[in-house]
């Protein structure tokens, strides 16, 4: 049982992380993180993943997503599928907080979540070195430069929420 406040939470820029499941706990299968974002907030860089797919369902808000070339929107109940291979990027598209269970399967990007929040607690911005350096451990491709583009086109912000 994990109940609604159990298992380790952090900050991952824009979103936040609470960790739910591990691969160790699941045999390798798949890992399951919950994401909270910010209203109107870009998650993620544009990125693509080399060893899992990835499916978000949308617990509560409005979820946008650009697979590839196709934007489509996620409302609560809705599952949004995320294969390997193919360049993506999801965001808050409303006004109010939103959440999204994240199974990965299979496991261990659950991982790079970790050394992501890790890193992020450092004093200061991350080194672009560092930042691709745990990207490559996991097969991971991200575009930063894609972030303005993205942020203007869809009126998100990036970083840390304001308090």
């Amino acid at each position: 049982m994990l109940g609604s406040n159990d298992g380790r939470s952090g900050m991952l820029g824009s979103m936040g992380v609470r960790f739910m499941l591990a691969g160790e706990e699941t045999g390798g299968g798949f890992s399951l993180v919950e994401h909270p974002i910010p209203p109107r907030s870009l998650a993620a860089p544009l990125h693509r993943h080399t060893f899992e797919d990835e499916y978000s369902f949308v617990l509560e808000g409005r979820i946008g997503a650009l697979l590839g070339d196709k934007v489509v929107y996620g409302e609560p109940g809705d599952l949004i599928f995320k294969p390997r291979g193919q360049w993506h990027t999801f965001w808050n598209a409303g006004h109010e907080p939103a959440r999204i269970l994240e199974m990965i399967s299979p496991a261990g990007f659950e991982q790079y979540f970790e050394e992501m929040v890790e890193l992020l607690l450092k004093p200061g911005p991350p080194e672009p070195s560092d930042l691709g350096a745990v990207a490559g451990r996991y097969g991971l491709e991200v575009d930063r430069e894609s972030i303005p583009r993205l942020t203007q086109e869809y009126g998100l912000q990036w970083g840390p929420p304001e308090d």
